[in-house]
């Protein structure tokens, strides 16, 4: 088994903990979705109130919340005025922050090392494999840190209509 290490995170993760399918790849899209809507919102903002702006389940959404906020990236208040909130300016969450804090993984990694055998030349294709999969997510995670959640949501015209409306 090999042992990556994240150099920008600090986390150490097992080939097979980088290539599993858990958590769901669309994870990724729901937790970039709520954070530009948090973005815009100044209160707290409940996981049924985001899932009506993103036209979700609001119970798989709280599942992806409760990673974000395990992960510093969200803060969670109970009651009243409770629901989620960012917990840095959006200016200072990056795209690739989000990435690695729900550990997707690469989306080809485990189809592919599920390709090779155990015999040589299945070992020598998994290493390759490896190394295609290591520089895919280099790269992306290169574009990732260029892009940050206020950058998002500068992006999103439906969300600056729906500040005017508010």
């Amino acid at each position: 088994m090999n042992i990556i290490i994240q150099p920008d995170n600090h986390s150490i993760q097992t080939e097979k903990e980088r290539c599993s399918s858990a958590p769901n790849h669309k994870w990724f899209g729901l937790s970039l979705q709520a954070l530009v809507v948090l973005s815009r919102k100044p209160n707290a903002c409940t996981s049924a109130e985001l899932a009506g702006h993103m036209k979700s389940e609001a119970t798989m959404l709280r599942r992806v919340l409760a990673k974000l906020a395990r992960e510093q990236l969200l803060e969670t208040r109970e009651g009243r005025d409770g629901g989620y909130r960012l917990k840095r300016a959006p200016e200072t969450i990056t795209l690739a922050d989000v990435y690695l804090a729900l550990r997707v993984g690469e989306p080809l990694c485990s189809g592919m090392m599920d390709t090779t055998g155990i015999h040589d030349f299945g070992q020598e294709m998994r290493v390759a494999f490896m190394e295609i999969t290591d520089e895919v997510e280099r790269r992306t995670l290169e574009v990732l840190r260029q892009v940050t959640i206020a950058q998002l949501s500068e992006r999103i015209c439906t969300l600056k209509r729906m500040d005017l409306n508010s």
